[in-house]
């Protein structure tokens, strides 16, 4: 169904679209709520823009992060990615091992594998992206990968505040969990922040400096599969994230307007962030979910449940 609008057409699908984008630049809708519209759109009429939020999703994803950073302060950054870098080594290479013998198990191909370890044990789609070429994985590869992490990752951004809650986890503990055990960035941040400021801080800090594990663990992956002149992704968006919190510490001493300029920046962030939810979501059609297939989901779950377990247990017991 089409209705004229000026001298072009506007679908059904294109009007309902626009509405829910509108609403997500409400304060009314959350991040977790902006997932489940996109997960709806896509489960029911679908997304008629599916090509442009492929492609803006990690752009939007990268400025929500480096607006974030306009709210955070340097050294409690320095202080939260401390505690958590031991964790973060034992996870990330714990989670590869663990998936290499696991997917071995299930008779799944080395390069599938591979893909969804990294993108368990570093920054989810990110690290998949990034490893892929590294890799020489084909699109098959990459589609299985890639729609695996996605649905997990949007299962967890509702899974992990309830779960917080009920078993009283501090804000820096939730937010420590958050890091680890849920796969991408966008989810990780909106989970911390629906959980709190503090969490939010502690979470975002951490998962991007898990982030940076992507060069030495590409370089590594270049070695093991014998990738020669293999090209590595360098997440430098991490470097506007950093220099936005140094802005954040030391800016408003001298320029008193500098405090304000960071809130605004941090408010665009979070509803950039909306939208990057809205956007993940509308791409997880029915056929994406379909055309992974169980192995591969079996392999990210078991994954995905030692790490959550593992590192909720030393975050209790250990930290």
């Amino acid at each position: 169904m089409t209705h004229r609008l000026g001298r072009g057409r506007v679908t059904v699908g294109q009007g309902v679209f626009g509405a829910l984008l509108l609403a997500c630049l409400t304060p009314w809708v959350s991040p977790p709520i902006a997932l489940a519209l996109g997960l709806g759109l896509a489960q029911t009429i679908g997304n008629p823009f599916a090509a442009q939020t492929k492609a803006l999703t990690p752009r939007l994803l990268q400025f929500s992060v480096i607006g974030l950073g306009f709210g955070m302060n340097a050294h409690a950054a320095v202080q939260a990615g401390r505690e958590g870098i031991l964790l973060a080594v034992a996870s990330i290479g714990g989670t590869l091992v663990l998936g290499f013998f696991v997917g071995r198990w299930l008779g799944l191909g080395r390069r599938v594998v591979h893909l969804i370890s990294c993108g368990t044990a570093i920054c989810g789609g990110s690290a998949i992206a990034a490893i892929g070429p590294v890799l020489g994985a084909k699109d098959d590869d990459m589609s299985v990968s890639l729609g695996t992490v996605f649905v997990l990752n949007a299962l967890a951004l509702f899974a992990f505040p309830p779960i917080g809650h009920a078993l009283h986890l501090s804000q820096p503990q939730f937010g420590l969990w958050c890091a680890i055990a849920i796969h991408d960035t966008s989810s990780v941040v909106g989970a911390a922040a629906a959980y709190g400021n503090q969490a939010l801080e502690v979470a975002t800090t951490v998962k991007l400096a898990r982030a940076l594990w992507i060069i030495p663990v590409a370089i590594g992956t270049a070695l093991v599969f014998k990738q020669k002149g293999a090209k590595i992704t360098i997440p430098y968006f991490i470097l506007g994230f950093i220099a936005a919190m140094l802005f954040n510490t030391y800016a408003p001493a001298y320029v008193p307007a500098a405090r304000a300029l960071g809130s605004v920046m941090v408010g665009l962030a979070k509803v950039g962030l909306t939208l990057t939810l809205f956007c993940i979501g509308a791409g997880l059609s029915a056929r994406v979910v379909r055309a992974v297939g169980v192995r591969p989901y079996v392999l990210g779950v078991v994954l995905w449940v030692v790490v959550a377990t593992a590192s909720l247990y030393a975050i209790l017991h250990l930290g």
